[in-house]
């Protein structure tokens, strides 16, 4: 009987990061998540070294290996006007230094065919005012990846994922919002998870160190006054 994989991700208590744990699981995987919020396999700040070492002391002491690690949890996003010099360390950490430092302590655990995913944005090539700690997080992360996936040749596929518009709440989004994605809707967390999966399957065998960006095709159409329900408003 082939063994259940062991599924590490980051942030697995809410959101896009909770539907990939569960979409893990359903496959037979077995889940060791960490977040700030309790009730999962281990509550802690992914942005504090000795957390990172705690946690990884944990799942290999129980499972002895790691096939996928999921770098997930999300960065503190504050921008020029408000953020502070530490505030923007703090979001550096959890977004770029605690996915790498967690690569570094599995690595000599990595199962065959082992595979790193990384949850970057579609902020990583856009932005909004004044959210400069999260888009230069998302923007390390996306870069990361392709370093790491030349560093883990023959040892783990390293991919990442840039979702766009992706709402957790279960609301229903028509007109402008929903017509400025050419995929006519906004994203949900399944359809970050299905990608997740696939990602980490043996199906998606030849692609490393790629980022895919699931935003509905969002980032790539240009909008205009009168387009797709959106005008233009002067003050």
């Amino acid at each position: 009987m082939k063994a259940k994989r062991v599924v590490v991700i980051t942030g697995d208590q809410r959101g896009i990061g909770k539907e990939m744990a569960r979409a893990f699981a359903q496959e037979g995987a077995t889940i060791c998540g960490i977040d700030l919020l309790a009730g999962g396999y281990f509550c802690g700040d992914v942005g504090e070294k000795s957390v990172l070492e705690a946690f990884a002391r944990k799942v290999i002491a129980e499972y002895g290996r790691v096939d996928v690690l999921i770098n997930n949890a999300m960065p503190l996003m504050k921008g020029l006007e408000d953020c502070s010099f530490e505030e923007f360390l703090y979001a550096q950490r959890v977004g770029v230094a605690a996915p790498f430092y967690l690569t570094k302590l599995f690595a000599p655990y990595f199962a065959k065919g082992a595979c790193v995913l990384n949850i970057s944005s579609s902020r990583d090539r856009m932005s909004q005012p004044q959210t400069e700690s999260y888009t230069a997080a998302k923007g390390g992360i996306a870069a990361l990846t392709h370093a790491l996936a030349v560093s883990l040749r023959e040892k783990a596929r390293v991919n990442s994922i840039s979702p766009g518009w992706i709402d957790t709440s279960g609301a229903t989004y028509g007109g402008a919002d929903a017509l400025q994605h050419p995929a006519c809707r906004v994203g949900t967390p399944e359809d970050i998870a299905n990608l997740a999966v696939f990602l980490c399957s043996e199906k998606a065998g030849f692609i490393t160190g790629e980022n895919i960006c699931a935003d509905g095709g969002m980032t790539r159409q240009m909008i205009y006054h009168g387009d797709n329900g959106w005008t233009l408003n002067l003050p």
